[in-house]
Order: C-alpha cells, then structure tokens, then sequence
C-alpha cells in the first residue's frame, strides 16, 4: 500500500487525515500534490484540511523524504510541476539545507522534512490541535 492509499487517521475534518488520491479529485491542485509525492516515494503523508482555522490556504500537505536530498529534490519536482500546469509562481523555502522545505502553491502549503525534524515539529498535532495521529517516533 502506498502512503496515499492508506487508510483515514479519522474522518473528522477537525483531525489530520491521510488523504487517498480519490478524495483528493474535488481540489486539482492537491490532488497533483499528492501524485506526485506518491510518485517520488514521500513517507508518511498527510493532509490536513485548513478551512476553518486559517485563511492561509485551503489545505496543508506533510511529507518526509528519507534524506535531504530526497527532500530538495521533491520540493523541486513538485514546485516545476506546479508551475508548468499554469498555476503560478510557486515559492520555496528551506531549500538549501532541506531539513524542512516549504513549497506555498497558494491554496495548498506543502511542508516536506527529513524524519527527523518532522517528529522534533510535529506540525500534524499543531495544527490539527492535538487531534492528530502521533508521527512515528515521536510516542
């Protein structure tokens, strides 16, 4: 099974969910966000629904890469893509040292960490305010 296949963490728009590639087809552009992270062989993906908490962007997508030059890589993949589907300018943050990059595509914010970092921020339980799954190695 592969991460965007994975079964819901809970089907509460309140929590952090894994998101199958299916569900995703109500949002063109999370839905090309989390094929092309299935195809670049992300980890652990979730998605998390931001209407209602914040006016940032509808959706939050966060991935790990198993190392830093996994994770350059797929935040450079993903940010070309992006752009060559005519959705704008796409900006990148953290690029050089890819422990963290964050890729803005205006309505979906990607956050793509080496495991690591991931578990030390752990942006699922923040942002899905305690409701969310425990990323692995951090319980």
């Amino acid at each position: 099974m592969t991460q965007a296949q994975t079964p819901s963490a809970k089907a509460d728009s309140a929590t952090a969910t894994v998101t199958r590639l299916a569900d995703a087809n109500q949002d063109p552009l999370l839905a090309m966000v989390l094929e092309h992270l299935d195809d670049d062989q992300a980890h652990d993906v979730v998605t998390i629904p931001l209407e209602g908490k914040s006016s940032i962007a509808d959706f939050m997508v966060i991935a790990s890469g198993r190392s830093t030059r996994q994770v350059a890589a797929m935040a450079q993949k993903l940010a070309e893509k992006i752009k060559h589907a005519g959705r704008g300018p796409v900006k990148l943050e953290g690029l050089p040292a890819a422990d963290w990059v964050l890729v803005d595509a205006g309505d979906v914010i990607v956050h793509l960490f080496r495991p690591e970092v991931r578990s030390f921020y752990n942006l699922e339980r923040m942002w899905a305010f305690g409701d969310a799954p425990p990323v692995a190695g951090t319980a």
